[in-house]
């Protein structure tokens, strides 16, 4: 039994000895919550990045693109298909792996680099001596390896890591293919596959409808990404023409396979494998030999464009613009040389898609000018010609005046448009006021995108317009600038389409179809996803014009063809009835005084099929320079039509055009009626410009040239829309660390 004392220091004992049991048990469940802390970090968390560190056998997950769908022509004849390509790519960081399991540290690179404004020295991974160690040294024994841009590959490890392949090689032959699918076990980090690669059979046929595509950039890739692939590759991306307006159906979706790979990073066996599927076929309303005519014809002109519509669906049948480029060049990616040099160039201007670029239209804007005056009742109405017309102190001239000091006398609506009379639409516009005047011209689309299915198409200009309104709003529309509106001067722009649609509208009795270049589109399902359906936008009989005054116009233009004193008779042929009106635009070109020259037209007058605009820039004439280039579009047309012949189709090599002017005529070759008339001629000449041939009537006597001459204020319109061109891929250049294969150094022999 203790003693008292004993019991009483126990007793004093107790707090102390309580507190070392309670800070033992703190310190325990302290450490033990950190151990839970630490395995719930390396289980769960770090999970990924130890298992990677454990030697042992892992799956890779990599993202296939989806196959780009078809384009073709109405006649299913194929413009944009897909062919096999094989191509090398390099998982960087899959390659620095199996090079650390035989090194003990990776190669470091020291670079200056700046920071908060002061230059720091930095040190990193040396990526590029990785790969020409571990990938490119193994290559060269083989045979297979290839100059690269160093530089690239090490902003593309910085950046990616090992998500996104980087593309070594794509310019492999089947041969090469086969020796590299031999030895891609020997080979950790370099991935081998056959990838489906555009390629347009026809060179640069319709380029400007089709278009061109983009690889795929690195910012294309998506956040989720890094979560469900170890390996992302994308699709090309359409940038210009359909390509661009239709990627999104075009485009097929992903494929994801796996592979099972060994600790050294060598392919073991395939995993897992969804295919990738196949984008939407696209039919497009152009006729491949109706193209192709059209794109050869153009061709005889330095710079030009061209639109063939059926009249009675709104579909373009051919569109073309001169000069033009080749879609292949841009696959897989385009020299910065090449590239240069089709931008070498801003007035040829290649890229620019010229059918739907505004330009001022001349006398071609007469005819819209006479449906206004139709649509206010004024169709029946005479007016005479005096030779010009004054407005203060300025004189608006017809043709007529400004060559011989004449005058047309007293005109219907029918016999202006033949004569392509200045003072009758001057006269007309000005006696239904601007308001009524831009009413006319909206109701066939002047002054506003049609809505096709192109990037990059313009409105144009319609002086009057609530658009001009708004970016003039310090200007009226005074009876002279509605008399520069009324026969296509002044500030008034429009584009071949709009005007080929106006000819289409008046052919078939009035109906406004939205022109399409689009037939239809179908998934790989046979899901229909754009469907085959014309649509009327306007009925002009509708809107209040009569049929009679319709007719009227419509006479107009069959008189300006094939009646004496009409302004566009080179167009008259033997083998059909066309209708057809010129125009002669004053502009300025290079900074010379110049014309943008016009057809507008459609045929048969009865029963009408096809409506055609040509416009020829830095021409002499509209009716002497366009005039025989759609007689031969014509030619061409109802040889096929009505004598069964197949016309020409062959792939065509880029138009580089020229900014040559025309001053009087287009003499279209023997060799080319021949080919069109009877489908086997071969040669065609990329370009004419001589005198008019025998028998044809000349421009002074039919008074084509200057039908818009006189006081008429030039349009201010000089160069085409600011219009930038879409930035395809650039092929890299070699540069000095990439270099792996040294030039041979011939041996001079003794």
């Amino acid at each position: 039994m203790p003693a008292a004392g004993d019991a009483k220091s126990t007793e004093l004992m107790e707090p102390s000895y309580r507190f070392r049991i309670y800070l033992l048990t703190a310190l325990v469940l302290i450490g033990f919550g950190g151990l839970l802390t630490r395995l719930y970090d390396y289980q769960i968390e770090r999970r990924e990045e130890f298992l990677q560190q454990v030697p042992g056998n892992h799956t890779v997950t990599i993202r296939e693109p989806g196959i780009r769908g078809e384009i073709t022509d109405r006649n299913g004849i194929v413009l944009a298909r897909n062919k096999l390509n094989y191509e090398v790519s390099l998982n960087l960081e899959e390659i620095r792996q199996a090079y650390l399991s035989q090194h003990l540290e990776n190669p470091t690179l020291k670079r200056i680099a700046q920071k908060n404004g002061l230059p720091r020295q930095r040190s990193e991974k040396d990526i590029v001596a990785i790969v020409n160690e571990g990938v490119i040294a193994r290559l060269r024994k083989l045979d297979l390896a290839k100059n690269y841009k160093a530089g690239d590959l090490r902003a593309h490890f910085l950046t990616h890591g090992g998500l996104i392949p980087f593309s070594y090689r794509s310019d492999l032959n089947y041969s090469d293919f086969s020796k590299f699918a031999e030895h891609n076990l020997e080979l950790p980090g370099v991935y081998l596959s056959v990838r489906p690669q555009r390629e347009y059979p026809y060179g640069a046929l319709a380029s400007h409808v089709l278009g061109y595509l983009k690889q795929w950039e690195k910012g294309d890739v998506p956040e989720s990404a890094t979560h469900r692939f170890d390996h992302y590759v994308g699709e090309e991306k359409g940038i210009a023409g359909v390509e661009a307006t239709m990627d999104e159906i075009l485009r097929g979706p992903e494929g994801r396979k796996s592979i099972v790979r060994d600790e050294k990073g060598r392919t073991i066996r395939p995993s897992d494998y969804t295919k990738p599927g196949i984008g939407a076929k696209l039919q497009l309303t152009i006729d491949a030999y109706a193209q192709y005519l059209l794109e050869t014809t153009l061709r005889l002109a330095g710079r030009a464009a061209g639109v063939i519509m059926d009249v009675n669906t709104g579909e373009v049948l051919a569109m073309a613009s001169v000069p033009d480029y080749d879609p292949n060049d841009f696959i897989p990616s385009i020299s910065q040389k090449s590239w240069d040099v089709y931008r070498s160039n801003q007035q040829l201007a290649p890229f620019t898609n010229r059918a739907i670029s505004e330009f001022t239209p001349g006398s071609t804007m007469k005819v819209p000018t006479a449906i206004a005056g139709a649509l206010a009742g004024m169709g029946s109405r005479t007016y005479s010609c005096d030779g010009f017309v004054t407005y203060g102190n300025k004189n608006v001239g017809c043709w007529i005046w400004n060559l011989h000091k004449g005058h047309h006398g007293n005109q219907n609506l029918s016999q202006a448009i033949q004569h392509s009379c200045n003072p009758y639409f001057n006269k007309l516009a000005n006696t239904i006021g601007w308001k009524a005047l831009v009413d006319g011209c909206e109701l066939v689309n002047i002054g506003k995108k049609t809505g096709i299915e192109l990037p990059k198409e313009d409105a144009g200009t319609l002086p009057g317009s609530s658009a001009w309104r708004s970016a003039n709003p310090t200007l009226v529309m005074s009876p002279v600038l509605n008399a520069f509106l009324s026969i296509g001067q002044g500030d008034t722009l429009a584009t071949p389409l709009q005007i080929c649609s106006v000819a289409a509208c008046l052919a078939n009795g009035g109906k406004y179809y939205k022109p399409r270049i689009v037939k239809k589109a179908t998934s790989q399902d046979g899901k229909t996803l754009i469907a085959d359906t014309p649509k009327i936008e306007v009925d002009l009989t509708k809107a209040g014009i009569k049929p009679s005054d319709i007719e009227l116009i419509r006479r107009g233009m069959w008189m300006s063809t094939n009646e004496e004193g009409g302004t566009s008779g080179k167009v008259k042929s033997a083998h059909i009835e066309a209708a057809s009106k010129s125009g002669t635009a004053q502009t300025t070109d290079n900074g010379k005084k110049s014309n943008n020259s016009w057809v507008m037209s459609f045929s048969p007058y009865e029963n009408p099929k096809y409506a055609v605009c040509v416009l020829v820039q830095n021409g002499g004439s509209g009716g002497g320079v366009c005039g025989p280039l759609v007689n031969l579009i014509y030619r061409g047309l109802f040889a096929r039509d009505q004598n069964g012949i197949k016309l020409p189709l062959k792939p065509l090599a880029k138009a580089l055009g020229n900014t040559d002017r025309i001053e009087k005529t287009i003499d279209v070759p023997a060799e080319m009626i021949a080919s069109v008339e009877t489908g086997d001629a071969e040669v065609i000449p990329d370009m004419q410009s001589i005198n008019p041939p025998p028998g044809i009537i000349t421009d002074e006597i039919t008074g084509e040239t200057g039908d818009e001459a006189g006081d008429v204020t030039p349009s201010g319109k000089t160069t085409l829309s600011p219009n930038i061109t879409p930035t395809p891929t650039i092929t890299p250049e070699v540069d000095e660390e990439g270099i792996v294969i040294p030039k041979a150094i011939p041996v001079k022999e003794p």
